[in-house]
């Protein structure tokens, strides 16, 4: 989105940023009929570079922001997410990777499991007919339902969102399921009309999409560097990290621009929000945070 705003100049980095998401691919397995990014398999993975990621997760450390996200696309299917996971956590920040879980290869358990690094994931039913209905991936229910097991097994700190996608959705079986899979922070969401959802008889998207904390708590990075205040505001780009260092863009009048023309944050999203907003303050992600053992189902990497 370009429009008409003052000339940018560099001011403080705005405060009380929580965490970043770093879009660190546009790939995907799955083409999910509710993406707010429309990745997929021939999706592309982006122009930032492995030292362009690294940078901006240094400049996030020096800003003092405490917690990074790793996101996609589907971010297990870049290479380098071990060595960001790495870098992060040297650095000090807070590490949550969103992942579908349909495929974890055995270095990234191995990096999902040092201390600071929590999951999220998401969840649609508990028929595996219903949740590839939604994900358009045929075994990605009892793929990602496996590696859920796995990750409750390992003690790896889980959060589960379910997004309200098909009229009739068993939304509350799948919350039972993962209960009685050890997941413990499960939390619901309808579907925003952006990205693959996004209304067709809009240009862009509504303000009413947002919960308002984008911007005032929270940034995103896409894959080509464009910087907006989450993944669901990618239509307010307030500038690229691949031309500017990310405390000049947090500095700039045109970021200030568009947090004011953002509503300001509701006590929740309506229905209860995922927390993908703000993983930095979700249960899960707390260090203290623990979960029991679950049965070992097996698991499907």
């Amino acid at each position: 989105m370009t429009t008409a705003l003052s000339p940018q100049t560099t001011n403080p980095a705005p405060a009380g940023i929580r965490s970043v998401e770093l879009e660190i691919t546009g790939r995907c397995q799955l083409t999910c009929q509710h993406c707010c990014t429309s990745s997929g398999p021939m999706a592309s993975a982006g122009a930032m570079t492995r030292q362009d990621w690294n940078q901006v997760i240094t400049d996030i450390a020096e800003l003092g922001i405490p917690a990074v996200q790793f996101i996609g696309g589907e971010p297990t299917l870049a290479p380098y997410l071990p060595q960001y996971i790495d870098h992060a956590l040297d650095l000090g920040l807070g590490v949550e990777v969103y992942s579908n879980l349909t495929h974890v290869r055995p270095a990234l358990w191995a990096a999902f499991g040092r201390p600071g690094v929590c999951l999220a994931t998401s969840y649609y039913s508990d028929q595996a007919a219903q949740h590839e209905q939604i994900t358009h991936g045929p075994g990605s229910y009892l793929r990602t339902r496996a590696n859920i097991v796995e990750a409750v097994r390992r003690g790896i700190p889980l959060r589960v969102g379910i997004v309200e996608v098909l009229e009739g959705q068993r939304v509350d079986q799948a919350q039972e399921e993962l209960r009685g899979l050890g997941v413990r922070t499960i939390k619901v969401d309808r579907v925003r009309k952006v990205g693959r959802a996004a209304d067709p008889a809009a240009s862009l998207p509504g303000m009413g999409e947002l919960c308002g904390n984008c911007f005032r708590y929270r940034v995103s990075v896409n894959p080509d560097g464009q910087v907006s205040g989450c993944i669901l505001s990618r239509f307010l780009v307030a500038g690229n990290v691949r031309e500017q260092p990310l405390a000049v863009i947090l500095g700039s009048d045109r970021w200030q621009q568009l947090t004011d023309a953002v509503p300001l944050p509701r006590a929740a999203c309506t229905p209860d929000d995922s927390g993908d907003c703000d993983p930095a303050s979700t249960e899960a992600c707390d260090p203290a945070y623990g979960m029991a053992p679950a049965p070992v189902l097996g698991v499907i990497a």
